[in-house]
């Protein structure tokens, strides 16, 4: 099946090319400084290129430039080797650096880098952008810089790399590197005319939307973060499995109770599923629906990937190609991304192992994932596509499930009614043309008086039976009749004799 998904997907998956010419007049992909932005982007995350490259018109030129924005950002938090006397200044001041012409930094160490050595290209191209724009990116970079900065502070020369405490922490974190993202994506759908309005009010879905995707990342790279010094695992969680450092989660001998706070990092992480598939019923845009729901079924399949999965203790562990493809061409409606997740929700199920002590609170969280999907959109409802594009729905005539057959009694009651209203409606019309004239009450008493006496009286038996009789009567002699005639002409043709007596002497 997964081949068959790259083989479609190679096929007949229609994506725009972001450098055609035919494109620059929204990608202005023939700008030197905006093809550095779009190179930028596709260094940092190939995966989150594919998709902000979709988005219609200029929303992708202005989505990629504000996400190589908030690389550049978070390229400072991430890199340890920067001092906090340099990175916490510099991170709460970073908004106003996408003011200040030709700014540049080349003190970091880490991957991406360039975007910060390169900064200039990415602070021309922030200037050309519409000013709304530039606010939403501006404010979000000023939010999410000094969210930052007051974790990085919370770092002791004991304690070189600030580790988070409680859940609550945790959230704040990943609302400063996350759900401000998804506030600001969603105000700038909004902007751009793609979405309604109120989009940009969903601070709540937002919000959940980011830490959903954030989460996952966190809870997939703990190897990698654990080797170059990051704790982003709250205290609060590895704790509890008598953990006294986040280096002692990869310690194969301690295998077990890592699984067990792996386990229930997976479930914080679930808790944000719902209102994720909340935020995704409220798009209309078909190009802003896959570039959030892609990312959203990853994210998902990946925590089913990495559930239990030993293998994250040792190294980074993703979701197959083939996989990747398959939900990419499937996530296209709410409906079927609800069933990616629901699906999903119940292989994690499965996997819960009978001694983990999340083991109620893993079954209840999804439970709730497959609650919401089936209440939104029930299985037992068909849906298919016409050659008009239009879509239709039926009940499926084979589900067991009890309330097909109340939504089919339902089904029926409603037509029965909406043929009586249509009749009254006729009849209605009818009268108000004169075609039938209204009756009076004291008509409609009377002939309804009519017909209760003519209930009432008992049936005219004898002259019905006498009607029967005479019925039979000439029906037995029309019998008669018609024997005789048939008698009467057999008798004549048979009695003449042969004219040949009168020449045959042998007869005479």
């Amino acid at each position: 099946m997964e081949l068959r998904a790259i083989i479609n997907f190679a096929i007949w998956k229609d994506s725009r090319d972001i450098k055609a010419e035919s494109e620059w007049v929204t990608t202005y992909y023939d700008r030197p400084t905006m093809k550095k932005c779009w190179e930028y982007l596709d260094l940092t995350s190939r995966s989150f290129a594919r998709v902000i490259g979709e988005l219609e018109g200029d929303l992708a030129r202005t989505v990629c430039i504000f996400y190589v924005v908030l690389r550049a950002l978070d390229t400072v938090e991430d890199d340890m080797t920067i001092p906090n006397s340099t990175k916490l200044p510099l991170l709460r001041s970073f908004h106003e650096k996408l003011y200040e012409k030709g700014w540049t930094f080349h003190e970091s160490k880490e991957k991406d880098k360039i975007v910060l050595e390169e900064f200039n290209n990415i602070q021309e191209e922030f200037s050309t952008l519409k000013p709304e724009y530039q606010t939403i990116i501006a404010d979000i970079a000023k939010k999410m810089g000094r969210g930052m900065a007051d974790f990085a502070a919370l770092a002791t020369p004991e304690q070189p790399v600030a580790e988070v405490d409680s859940i609550a922490d945790y959230d704040l974190y990943c609302h400063y590197v996350a759900g401000v993202v998804g506030e600001g994506l969603s105000r700038l759908f909004a902007a751009s005319g793609k979405e309604r309005e109120f989009i940009a009010d969903q601070l709540t879905l937002s919000n959940s939307m980011g830490l959903l995707l954030q989460k996952t990342n966190i809870f997939r790279d703990i190897h990698e973060d654990v080797l170059e010094g990051r704790g982003f695992w709250p205290r609060a969680i590895w704790s509890k499995y008598g953990f006294n450092s986040m280096k002692e989660l990869i310690d194969p001998a301690r295998e077990t109770e890592a699984l067990w706070a792996s386990s229930e990092m997976v479930l914080d992480a679930l808790r944000h599923a719902t209102d994720a598939l909340d935020y995704m019923t409220l798009l209309k845009c078909q190009s802003v629906f896959n570039f959030v729901a892609i990312p959203a079924v990853m994210a998902i399949a990946t925590l089913e990937r990495t559930f239990m999965n030993p293998k994250i203790l040792k190294e980074n562990v993703k979701i197959r190609k083939g996989e990747t493809v398959r939900l990419i061409l499937k996530a296209t409606n709410p409906r079927d991304v609800s069933y990616i997740f629901r699906d999903y929700a119940r292989k994690i199920h499965a996997k819960v192992h009978k001694d983990d002590p999340n083991l109620l609170k893993l079954s209840i969280a999804c439970g709730k994932i497959d609650q919401w999907a089936e209440h939104h959109y029930p299985s037992f409802i068909n849906i298919s596509g016409g050659g008009s594009g239009q879509a239709s729905s039926a009940i499926d005539p084979t589900s067991n499930d009890a309330r097909a057959a109340l939504f089919v009694r339902l089904a029926k009651e409603a037509q029965e009614k909406m043929r009586r209203e249509k009749s009254e409606k006729f009849m209605a019309d009818l009268r108000a043309r004169g075609v039938i004239k209204e009756r009076s009450p004291e008509e409609e008493a009377a002939i309804k008086a009519k017909y209760e006496e003519m209930e009432k009286q008992s049936a005219p038996w004898l002259m019905i039976a006498g009607v029967i009789l005479g019925v039979l009567a000439l029906m037995a002699a029309m019998g008669a009749g018609v024997i005789w005639v048939i008698f009467k002409f057999y008798n004549d043709v048979s009695c003449p004799i042969s004219d040949e007596s009168y020449y045959n002497p042998s007869l005479s």
